[in-house]
């Protein structure tokens, strides 16, 4: 009987595993540790610009499953953010249930109307699908403007949804006798939230499914002809797509905002913040989990950085009555198109493929030239 060397057999498996390298579970560790130990060690100021960039990545998972992985460009994304902070809103603060009765609902509501959406994408693709999708944007904000005992209607509403799991209040955290700041509780609340949405985005992309949506992106009739339904999986990347921006909005009116209006969410600034989604996922990196992240790290805290320290840069204006040429938020807009231009032109595979590089440099140095 013939023998085999075990050194010679490959194991599949590895391929399926997400944490393949001694170095990468070391790498988790100090992630672990750092999503511990840095709210101890920062103001809330910084802390707040952190929340700020969960809320962007958990939104910009959802949209490079949609666009970086199965290939449908949407600009409607804000729309869906809306769903899940006005929903919140009307679950959590007016009928006051529990985070884990408003969270699951405003998923549920996302993906069920990413569901109804999602059929368009069967005759429709590129720019012809932009289109439609950039229509949501002007019927949300009808929709969301009249429909006033949920969203208040023009005036806004606030949301004062509780961000309690049992006995722990993120919010107002005590743990252990020690206290702690609403920025605190809040950071370690998105961000278990964020590495949550991008292991299930993880999964989603490394299992069959996340195959049939990248056969669909490179080539939908060459799919379709080998067995892929684009019915089943174009429906359904909408679906997870606007369920996880269901749960962004979700998070951005409940604990960060704690007040939402339709006008943020339609229109011009409705399709403002559906770009910057587009530009967390051009900038991190389309086809790219962790991508995302960090594009939501450039998107989420630049807006924030620059309206901080405005008042040294003399060529800003951050009010009526300041002397600046340009305001910050005309300034920031710029920056983002600045960056989709420059980040397509010379790097289309975002900072993933600058860190990707990064890592086979010094995996194969002294030899990697």
């Amino acid at each position: 009987m013939a023998r085999h060397n075990p050194e010679m057999v490959i194991d599949y498996g590895d391929d399926l595993k997400l944490f393949r390298s001694r170095l990468t579970q070391v790498a988790m560790i100090v992630v672990l540790l750092v999503f511990l130990l840095l709210p101890l060690q920062v103001d809330d100021f910084w802390l707040g610009v952190l929340n700020y960039v969960a809320i962007f990545a958990i939104g910009g998972i959802g949209l490079n499953l949609l666009t970086g992985f199965t290939g449908q460009v949407s600009l409607g994304h804000a729309f869906f953010v809306a769903v899940g902070a006005f929903s919140t809103a009307y679950l959590g603060g007016e009928l006051d249930w529990p985070m884990w009765l408003w969270l699951p609902a405003a998923a549920i509501l996302g993906a069920v109307i990413g569901a109804i959406v999602g059929p368009i994408a069967l005759r429709l693709s590129g720019n012809y699908l932009a289109i439609v999708t950039l229509g949501l944007l002007f019927l949300g904000e009808h929709i969301f403007s009249n429909w006033k005992s949920v969203t208040g209607g023009g005036r806004g509403t606030r949301v004062d949804a509780p961000l309690a799991i049992g006995p722990i209040d993120f919010a107002d955290l005590e743990l252990f006798g020690s206290s702690y700041s609403r920025q605190q509780g809040l950071f370690w609340l998105l961000w278990i939230v964020v590495a949550i949405t991008a292991l299930i985005a993880k999964n989603i992309v490394r299992s069959r499914p996340g195959r049939a949506m990248q056969a669909i992106r490179d080539r939908d009739i060459a799919a379709e002809v080998v067995g892929v339904s684009l019915l089943r999986y174009k429906l359904g990347a909408f679906a997870v797509s606007s369920a996880m921006a269901a749960v962004a909005g979700a998070f951005y009116g409940a604990a960060v905002q704690q007040f939402v209006s339709p006008a943020e969410f339609g229109g011009q600034l409705g399709l403002i913040l559906s770009i910057q989604f587009i530009a967390v996922i051009i900038i991190g990196g389309l086809g790219t989990v962790y991508g995302a992240i960090l594009g939501a790290i450039v998107v989420g805290a630049l807006p924030r950085i620059i309206q901080e320290f405005s008042g040294s840069l003399p060529f800003l204006s951050s009010g009526p009555g300041d002397d600046g040429i340009l305001e910050v938020s005309s300034f920031n807009n710029m920056l983002f198109g600045l960056l989709i231009i420059v980040f397509l032109l010379a790097e289309p595979l975002g900072l993933a493929a600058l860190w990707m590089r990064l890592k086979a440099y010094f995996k194969f140095w002294p030899f990697s030239y």
